[in-house]
């Protein structure tokens, strides 16, 4: 039997987040599917809280919707695009409005899903509604950026996360922005169908099959630096020029003329991060340079991009981007 999906239509939609599990899961791609020798492709059933509604969007626009809550107590899959939305006049959405409570019939539908073991799955703000269910309660999980300040207030038992396209917690699956959506929805392609098959879908669409690199699932690109004028600029700028040196916040702070401790915070402040997590991404971005650009040996570069040793090395690449050197290096080689 083919693998039931189940979309959730919500009052006052973005239709996009909606149109990317339409176009992933909802599309037979018969050359793609007979290149991989699978017979079915997945069941999509697109419904309301009430059967047959018709469902506004944020565009002026509405939807017919022909399935209702039922299909998610019989799905594998259930998505949540988006949460629901304030209309305007009962015309036009406020576009940057937060997201709205959750009807409490949707709500038990999703939680009672979840507890059939449905995979639950969010994009953009659709993280909202699982949350309100419970469903996310203890979990790592992420939503719009937008949104998060709100989110976390909101939902402080849930881990929310800001630097990762979309999060995985035991069979809960959250994203961030519109088409993170995508890059969730072919992860989930991936998961079920393998590799080949997600790259035939990415293919078809247009897009990479993995961003960042075609592996990494986060997207945190390094802090800007204040003006080199600023006293913490320059620490930065120097700590930067000397990456492959022993480096300790206690050194730091003391090129900033102040105590470790109120160096930490001012950091943070600046950065957003702290001192430690910093050095550790600049070490990397260096690390991931040198891969690309040289044909330095393994423990080379890790020797001068400060992460000391080839072990060190391969842990820290593998937590941000998720290969080996090796690896990366035979992908985005540009050396000449």
């Amino acid at each position: 039997m083919a693998h039931v999906v189940a979309l959730l239509a919500m009052d006052w939609m973005n239709p996009f987040e909606f149109a990317v599990a339409c176009e992933v899961f909802g599309i037979t791609r018969r050359e793609v599917m007979d290149a991989a020798g699978i017979d079915e492709w997945y069941d999509l059933r697109v419904c309301a809280e009430v059967p047959g509604r018709t469902v506004p969007t944020r565009f002026g626009f509405d939807l017919q919707v022909p399935g209702g809550l039922d299909d998610l107590a019989t799905a594998d899959t259930v998505i949540v695009p988006m949460a629901p939305k304030r209309s305007d006049a009962e015309t036009q959405p406020i576009f940057r409005r937060e997201p709205l409570d959750t009807p409490t019939p949707v709500l038990e539908a999703l939680a009672a899903a979840h507890d059939r073991g449905a995979r639950m799955v969010s994009f953009c703000s659709g993280a909202f509604a699982l949350a309100e269910a419970g469903i996310l309660d203890g979990r790592r999980a992420t939503t719009h950026w937008m949104y998060l300040e709100t989110f976390r207030e909101r939902f402080p038992r849930v881990d929310a996360e800001h630097d990762v396209l979309w999060v995985e917690d035991d069979g809960v699956f959250t994203s961030a922005g519109s088409a993170a959506g995508i890059d969730l929805s072919l992860h989930l392609v991936r998961l079920d169908h393998g590799a080949d098959v997600a790259d035939g879908v990415a293919r078809r669409m247009v897009v990479p099959p993995h961003r960042d690199g075609g592996q990494a699932q986060y997207v945190a690109p390094a802090p800007t630096p204040p003006t080199a004028e600023h006293a913490m600029g320059q620490v930065m700028a120097w700590a930067i020029d000397n990456l492959d040196q022993h480096l300790s916040v206690e050194e730091l702070a003391e090129r900033a003329a102040q105590s470790p401790r109120t160096f930490a915070r001012h950091f943070r402040r600046a950065t957003g991060t702290t001192p430690h997590q910093w050095l550790t991404g600049q070490r990397v971005l260096r690390a991931r340079s040198l891969l690309e650009t040289t044909d330095l040996t393994v423990d080379q570069v890790a020797e001068r991009s400060g992460l000391g040793t080839a072990a060190n090395l391969r842990l820290r690449l593998d937590d941000a981007v998720g290969v080996t050197p090796t690896a990366y290096r035979s992908r985005f080689t540009r050396a000449s």
